[in-house]
């Protein structure tokens, strides 16, 4: 592979032969990828098989499906995305027609992460090509099959100067980094956000940063506990716990907690057997490194039920834990796998005591059928996004933007915000020749007072 400065030089001079901005052209491209994708779909299902040990139904579930899922929708409305907007014009600036025009920033890096590393690689992807952008892609080194692949396919769709996969460890991460990019989207954890951050504000380059953290899952006492248990399994270790929206730990009315734990085992249990190590549907850890950490952050704590770790296998099993304290290690991370602290409280001051001392979360969910307190809720915390009576279900909507607040994130996508992610708004005002009142022009004098009407009446 050419050295990493001439590839993007490459990327930038065929930006600016303004062929990327031909939207028939990006149409033909996207259409030309997903028969790719589909072509390799037993393949990337293997892929993320070998990386994770992930179901055929999983990984199409939360990677595959909605990879093309994100290409039908482009494919369909790229033309109407791309047209200019018009906006009422302002009868300050009579006579005008006013517009929005979007245009692609230029030459974009991607940066994925490996916990969904087929669809967080490509669905930022396709979003900057359907923006008119070229794109260098640096997939994750720790999910080694799925991103050869990607690199693969990605090759037999594009030219090198409209888009390319470059694989490597943390030495690539920062050459690439090291560049001037028009636009940076980057996925991962908070840390490593920081750096990428640092990175382009060297250049005062616009970013993407899709962060996490310890997303609260908050149940009340007038739920039914055996449907919230089912909703809270699923979406806790889906991906075996390895999700960023992932609920991160539960607070309970404590008069159901016991009760809630119960119901919590029995789902485990039906779900995935008494023994999930069996389970075809339970995947591993990605690597033992991440494995250790986990084993660690279940030193010293309550464990009522799991707990089973074989770092040679990359397994942990599904875990509960009983009332950490707030200042353990498993209350200050992001836990990042099939583990769940369990928090009793008694009255919303406890509730706002536990989340207001950690950072705003990606994600937050509650349970309940109580719409003031609810309402209370949403209205009392600030969060990326949150579902009520359910998890990770509003990552399914790609009519709603995704992404954090604070140090869960800066800026979202999905769907048609995905293109306007990589999109720059380019406001623009036509004005009419035929009438041109002589009131902006000096000499200035006698007129202070009738502007300050025309600001009071029309500003």
């Amino acid at each position: 592979m050419r050295p990493i400065p001439e590839i993007v030089a490459t990327q930038k001079s065929f930006f600016r032969s303004q062929k990327t901005k031909d939207v028939s052209d990006r149409i033909s491209l996207l259409k030309a990828f997903k028969v790719e994708i589909i072509a390799n779909e037993e393949a990337i299902l293997n892929a993320l098989h070998q990386d994770f040990r992930k179901s055929g139904f999983e990984a199409y579930l939360s990677e595959f499906g909605l990879v093309i899922s994100q290409l039908n929708l482009a494919i369909k409305n790229l033309k109407q995305w791309t047209k200019p907007q018009r906006i009422p014009a302002s009868l300050l600036t009579f006579p005008s027609k006013d517009f929005i025009y979007k245009e692609p920033y230029g030459t974009v890096l991607i940066i994925a992460p490996w916990n969904y590393p087929f669809l967080l690689a490509l669905e930022p992807l396709i979003m900057a090509i359907a923006a008119g952008n070229t794109v260098v892609l640096k997939p994750s080194e720790l999910t080694k099959q799925t991103s050869k692949i990607i690199t693969q396919i990605i090759k037999n769709v594009f030219e090198e100067s409209q888009a390319i996969s470059i694989e490597g460890g943390v030495e690539t991460s920062t050459a690439l980094l090291a560049e001037k990019w028009d636009y940076i989207f980057f996925t991962g954890s908070t840390k490593v956000g920081k750096i990428v951050a640092e990175a382009a504000a060297k250049h005062l380059t616009p970013v993407t940063l899709e962060l996490g953290g310890k997303s609260p899952c908050i149940i009340d006492n007038t739920v039914n506990l055996k449907l919230v248990a089912r909703r809270l399994i699923w979406g806790k270790l889906l991906n075996g716990g390895q999700t960023c929206i992932a609920p991160d730990y539960i607070i309970v009315k404590t008069e159901i907690k016991e009760r809630l734990i119960i119901a919590l085992k029995t789902e485990i249990i039906k779900r995935y057997g008494e023994n999930p190590e069996t389970s075809p549907d339970f995947p591993r850890i990605i690597n033992q490194k991440n494995t250790k950490r986990l084993a660690a952050l279940l030193e010293s704590e309550k464990i009522v039920y799991g707990g089973v770790i074989k770092e040679e296998d990359c397994y942990v099993s599904p875990t509960l834990i009983d009332n950490p304290s707030l200042s353990s290690p498993i209350m200050q991370e992001e836990i990042f796998g099939p583990i769940l602290p369990i928090i009793p409280y008694q009255n919303q001051e406890d509730i706002e005591h536990i989340i207001w001392n950690l950072d705003k979360p990606l994600s937050l969910y509650v349970f309940s059928e109580n719409k003031t307190f609810i309402k209370s809720v949403l209205d009392k915390f600030s969060f990326g996004g949150g579902v009520i009576n359910d998890t990770l279900i509003h990552f399914g909507n790609d009519k709603l933007p995704f992404g954090g607040v604070g140090a869960s994130g800066i800026g979202n996508y999905h769907g048609e915000y995905g293109f306007y992610a990589f999109s720059n708004l380019k406001p623009i005002v036509k004005r009419g020749l035929w009438f041109d009142p002589t009131f902006r022009y000096a000499p200035y004098q006698s007129k202070l007072k009738l502007l300050k009407k025309v600001f009071k009446y029309f500003g």
